[in-house]
């Protein structure tokens, strides 16, 4: 059974995080962890909030900002419990208290996969997606990573970013031991080639008899011109509803497109689930 960890932000919690971590683990039979991220050094209150008449710290409003904190934390995990009861699945919930990012990090070393909101900050900021805090966890993540929109909408067929790079292959495979139940779903490798070249697949033979064994019933689609254009293009595109899979998210990772920039692009720029995995 694969252990499935999905991340929340307690006072700011993703009701798209939590359904899209139930699909996949109902989906996948896997354990669930909602793990929540209580950083000390992050609450819902600003320090000018905490000024009492005398101007200075008032600790009776401190105590009330911070009360109301953990009423709004465990409310957050209530809905993650009772929501996963009602699935059926399996679950566990935890509260950690270091700092969000390095806790994190750490947490991935023992994840089969992460699932994160592409617009948590956990902080009082708000960023537009993928924040600075999802662009770090990308970065170093042990561990593949599923980024999901503010929104849930259930996916209903995959999308298989493809350059006959090493790394993209890698996401793919990942995905397929990862997540077998999902083959299940329509598939699609996608790929882009600069104009002036053919319009055959990368590694078309190699590819195919790969994907012969994971996607049997995969389709094909080539397109020319430049890959942050077409691809976005295609998508915004596409009527239904799918999961984009990717690879090649390291910072200094050199490939022909998938660089650190296609992944940044899709999360912005779309509003749909991304799975990413590298090495």
């Amino acid at each position: 059974m694969k252990k499935i960890i999905a991340v929340f932000d307690g006072l700011k919690f993703s009701n798209s995080t939590r359904d899209y971590a139930i699909q996949m683990a109902s989906e996948n039979n896997a354990h669930l962890v909602g793990l929540f991220l209580d950083d000390p050094f992050y609450q819902s209150y600003k320090v000018y909030d905490l000024i009492g008449e005398d101007g200075g710290i008032s600790p009776e409003k401190q105590k009330k900002f911070i009360e109301a904190d953990t009423r709004k934390r465990d409310k957050a995990s209530a809905d993650f419990e009772k929501a996963c009861r009602a699935a059926g699945i399996q679950y566990t919930i935890r509260h950690n208290k270091e700092i969000a990012s390095q806790a994190l990090l750490q947490e991935s070393i023992y994840a089969d996969m992460l699932i994160i909101g592409g617009h948590e900050t956990f902080t009082n900021r708000t960023e537009q997606a993928p924040t600075r805090f999802v662009k770090d966890i990308l970065s170093e993540v042990l561990c593949p990573v599923m980024v999901t929109p503010v929104h849930f909408t259930p996916f209903d067929h995959l999308i298989l970013l493809f350059d006959g790079q090493p790394t993209s292959v890698y996401a793919i495979k990942m995905f397929s031991y990862m997540l077998p139940a999902l083959k299940e779903h329509p598939a699609r490798v996608l790929s882009v080639k600069p104009m002036g070249q053919s319009g055959h697949l990368p590694d078309s033979k190699l590819m195919k008899e790969f994907m012969k064994r994971h996607f049997p019933r995969a389709t094909y689609t080539i397109m020319k011109g430049l890959p942050e254009v077409e691809i976005v293009s295609y998508l915004r595109k596409e009527k239904l509803s799918p999961l984009v899979v990717l690879g090649a998210y390291q910072r200094g990772m050199v490939s022909r497109w998938f660089r650190q920039s296609m992944a940044d692009l899709l999360i912005k720029e779309l509003k749909l689930p991304v799975f990413i995995a590298h090495h």
